[in-house]
């Protein structure tokens, strides 16, 4: 026993596991549900996937556009742009 503690630490609680139920012969398991249709996710499929192509505008007051990326630089003066 602690000395910090007024009374012994209860041992911890043991749960009953809950037997495994079992098909019945002859029964046959649901088939799955089928999921709905998300038209969204097919719209943008069919139109050839995301853009991946972003608009950035520089310190230098220069707009453009360059593929989504981590490291995009000015084509107008060459900075970095921050993401």
């Amino acid at each position: 026993m602690r000395p910090s503690l007024l009374h012994p630490l209860r041992e911890p609680r043991r749960t009953r596991e809950r037997p495994v139920r079992r098909a019945r012969r002859g029964t046959v398991a649901p088939e799955p549900l089928h999921r709905e249709r998300d038209l969204a996710v097919e719209r943008v499929r069919e139109a050839g996937g995301p853009i991946d192509r972003a608009s950035y505008s520089c310190a230098c007051g220069y707009l453009f556009s360059a593929s989504v990326s981590t490291s995009v630089t000015c084509p107008h003066c060459g900075a970095d742009q921050a993401w």
